[in-house]
């Protein structure tokens, strides 16, 4: 396990087509935290900007279709055992119902509604079509500016922090997709009073 940041980019360098395998995996859950710190690994030249931004794009958009087409064959009943995660299925099917032409540009972002919000899709009335045309756009401006987020972010460090403080770096990165946590727990209380 790697005990610091240059550990793990050469982990990364060493095995580059395999971490975009992982990355195109990662991204079909719109992890936003893994995402954030692959454009911090491009911008230190670790792995191609371009191709992390196309990798995370088919991964999201995929990893959306999959559970689109989950909900639409099966609807909610399969989680009859979890009511909990039931409850919060239905409350995003609505919003998905509802405002399904901005939701589905903003539902990556919130931490929780990003998993179930394919689901919710396939629930909703929105005809398939529909569905995979603004989820392609959606899954690229998503993977666009998570991966500019990361990879600007790495610069910021470049100017603010030398080499002998990638112990600074590393508490900055944390401190950044901190406040992306804290955010997308602010919406999502948001969008349960809606």
């Amino acid at each position: 396990m790697p005990t610091d940041l240059n550990q793990l980019l050469n982990i990364v360098r060493e095995h580059g087509e395999l971490a975009y395998s992982f990355v195109f995996i990662w991204a079909m859950g719109n992890s936003l935290i893994l995402v954030l710190l692959a454009g911090f690994a491009s911008h230190l030249g670790v792995i191609d900007w371009g191709k992390l931004v196309t990798v995370c794009w088919f991964g999201s958009f995929a990893g959306d279709a999959i559970r689109f087409w989950v909900g639409r064959r099966y609807g909610s009943k399969w989680l009859s055992s979890f009511p909990r995660i039931e409850r919060a299925l239905q409350m995003t099917a609505r919003l998905a119902e509802h405002h399904n032409s901005w939701f589905i540009f903003v539902h990556r972002y919130p931490n929780g509604i990003r998993s179930l919000a394919g689901f919710a899709f396939g629930i909703s009335s929105m005809p398939t079509r529909t569905f995979l045309l603004l989820n392609f756009v959606s899954a690229g401006l998503w993977s666009l500016t998570t991966v500019s987020a990361g990879y600007a972010f790495s610069k910021l460090t470049d100017k603010v922090v030398s080499d002998a403080a990638s112990g600074l770096g590393m508490a900055l990165l944390i401190g950044f997709l901190g406040l992306f946590w804290i955010l997308g727990k602010r919406l999502d209380r948001a969008l349960e009073k809606s």
